[in-house]
């Protein structure tokens, strides 16, 4: 199998290029090798495809910082990590968090234990496009709900005049956690906090 282009070689941009930047290289090759506009030419596909791959790994900040690190081996699922980086690419707590209810750390990475809001869920917005905009992009304005601070509170959820306790158990951070030493290293779980409920 041949080996693959450097995705930043492929959008034509230099590794410091801006989201923007990346965009515009991006419409320019699908513009130019988009299979409807080359019927039956195969060079032209490969290199739409190629176009795709780069944009999807490069627009994504997450992606783009493991293939700066990485390079396709990273992107490519040819990895496994957690085990202090020494060359993969999935985290341990991403793959036994489920039986563990929480992180797993230990393998000189640490545990990666979420602090702050959590993201919320993708919006998701019905619209109709031409096919042009489709393939090539278009900005358009949306509208969306979201909500807001409670106007009693302020976001607190303490009664109108009140201050916020802070819980005696987790100090605020609304999980509590615990480590265990197993034969694959220390093993830390983390699960809401029993006393405020997280």
């Amino acid at each position: 199998m041949a080996e693959k282009r450097d995705y930043y070689e492929v959008l034509g941009v230099s590794k410091s290029a801006a989201d923007d930047e990346l965009k515009k290289a991006y419409r320019k090759q699908a513009k130019q090798y988009h299979p409807d506009l080359n019927p039956g030419d195969k060079e032209a596909e490969a290199k739409f495809k190629e176009a795709n791959e780069a944009y999807a790994v490069l627009s994504d900040p997450e992606k783009r910082r493991v293939y700066d690190q990485y390079g396709h081996a990273g992107v490519d699922g040819q990895g496994f990590g957690g085990f202090g980086g020494a060359g993969f690419d999935i985290a341990l707590e991403d793959l036994f968090g489920s039986f563990f209810g929480g992180g797993f750390g230990g393998f000189g990475g640490g545990s990666r234990r979420q602090r702050g809001p959590k993201r919320g869920a993708n919006l998701r917005y019905r619209m109709n496009l031409e096919f042009m905009e489709a393939a090539f992009g278009v900005e358009r304005e949306i509208k969306i709900r979201k909500e807001d601070l409670c106007d009693s509170c302020q976001g607190t959820g303490t009664a109108d005049g009140e201050k916020p306790e802070t819980c005696s158990t987790c100090h605020g951070s609304g999980q509590v956690n615990q480590q265990q030493q197993t034969m694959f290293g220390t093993v830390m779980t983390s699960r809401p906090c029993p006393t405020c409920g997280g």
